[in-house]
């Protein structure tokens, strides 16, 4: 034991290292009896979500709203963009290395002989960080799935799964019926389960009243309704008017807001909030990377878009944003992905194609990618298609070419936004 890292830098290469293999052994044993040994467990009420899209906003809503109300938050949300610890948040600040490497070697002090990926590992580090912290509610994001993430050792007292799409289709099944049962995992007997998709699989419905889960859907438990300038929310004892619409822009994000709503009216006796709480947090809540639009010209737009469903989101928030002259798209993909459906989706706003292949093993290749694109963008005139070795390559000769008024959208994988925000970042030092 005494060899341990003591950076964190030098903890994540050592993970990375140890987990190496990529087959991920399904199943929440290992991790439970870690648990166990770590003696984890949250004296505060704890929120999980789960869903294809939509987790993150929810989880920066929830956080936004809950701080602005005066209540101590740790968040668990990933993955991140630039530095690990973006993925715990204590009271809206990032966690400290000092922290996070004495939560490594927490886990690492009782994991004995009990292998772990690296998701795993950091997984029970943080939520033994956050458990720890003094809390007054903890908010944990899902990561793939539901029912087998390493996330769903613990209980929530609220679960929500925001959307069912088809994603992962490797591990979590190539149906809306089947996904939505592994999303429906994190729901508990006699605890709130909330659903914000407006057209909920049955499986998620079935599964929730099997274990006689208190499960409230949109439209049935809770609504809202809205104008140009406000909405209200109207959920089972308890209304909300005249709020303002969430900072974070796009279509989908009323759907999420809704959910964040019916997490504390079912909350409201343990977190009481307040109306302007509601209203001052969902105006202030920050998320990078989810129709992100940066300051200047030409417009840049990041956003995570990297299935068919997020595309299809993205591609009418584009449509929404006023005329620009031309478009140029920053985009790379995992090979595993639906990358024809994404392009698809993309392609009726896209002028010019900057491809990137991403630094990752799993990565589709910036050709591949231009051959897809080829064919099912045959009828654009002045269409270009380019293929790069990265990503800030990639942004590079689209902000070479642009013009002012021509916008530029970074979508696709975590790992594209990433590369483009890292040379960004480099470019202004």
């Amino acid at each position: 034991m005494s060899n341990l890292p003591t950076t964190l830098p030098a903890w994540l290469a050592l993970l990375e290292s140890r987990h190496a293999e990529t087959v991920i052994n399904m199943g929440l044993d290992r991790v439970l009896a870690v648990k166990e040994r770590l003696q984890l467990s949250f004296s505060c009420p704890v929120i999980m979500v789960a869903g294809t899209n939509g987790k993150g906003s929810t989880c920066a809503m929830l956080e936004s709203v809950l701080m602005r109300a005066g209540y101590k938050v740790g968040l668990y949300i990933k993955p991140h963009f630039l530095d690990f610890n973006e993925r715990a948040r204590i009271n809206g600040e990032l966690a400290s290395d000092e922290v996070l490497v004495a939560a490594f070697n927490a886990v690492e002090a009782v994991r004995g002989d009990t292998p772990l990926t690296y998701f795993e590992f950091t997984t029970l580090a943080i939520m033994h960080l956050i458990a720890g912290a003094g809390m007054d509610v903890a908010i944990l994001e899902v990561g793939l799935g539901g029912r087998l993430d390493a996330v769903n050792i613990v209980d929530a007292d609220v679960a929500i799964v925001t959307s069912v799409d088809i994603d992962h289709t490797d591990y979590l099944g190539d149906t809306r019926e089947a996904i939505g049962f592994e999303k429906a995992g994190i729901f508990r007997a006699g605890k709130t389960a909330i659903c914000s998709d407006p057209v909920p699989p049955q499986s998620l419905i079935d599964h929730a009243n099997a274990i006689g889960a208190d499960l409230w859907l949109m439209g049935r438990d809770f609504n809202y309704s809205g104008d140009k300038q406000q909405w209200n929310y109207g959920g089972r004892s308890q209304r909300r008017n005249s709020l303002a619409y969430p900072s974070l822009r796009g279509a989908n994000q009323i759907l999420n807001a809704s959910a964040v709503l019916a997490a504390l009216e079912a909350l409201k006796l343990e977190l009481p909030v307040g109306a302007q709480e509601v209203r001052t947090g969902l105006v202030t809540v920050e998320l990078p990377g989810r129709f992100q639009v940066l300051p200047g010209r030409p417009t840049v737009i990041l956003d995570v878009a990297h299935n068919p469903h997020a595309a299809s989101a993205l591609n009418q928030n584009l449509g929404n944003m006023g005329f620009h002259p031309y478009t140029y798209a920053v985009f790379g993909s995992m090979h595993d992905k639906d990358i024809d459906g994404v392009i698809a989706a993309m392609s009726e706003h896209v002028d010019h194609w900057c491809l990137a292949t991403l630094p990752s093993p799993r990565s589709a290749s910036a050709s591949e990618l231009a051959a897809k694109v080829q064919i099912v963008q045959e009828e654009k005139a002045e269409r270009t298609i380019n293929i790069f070795d990265d990503p800030a390559a990639a942004y590079a000769n689209a902000i070479s070419r642009a013009g002012e008024n021509d916008r530029i959208v970074v979508f696709g994988s975590f790992l594209t936004v990433a590369g483009v925000m890292a040379a960004r970042k480099s470019a202004f030092h």
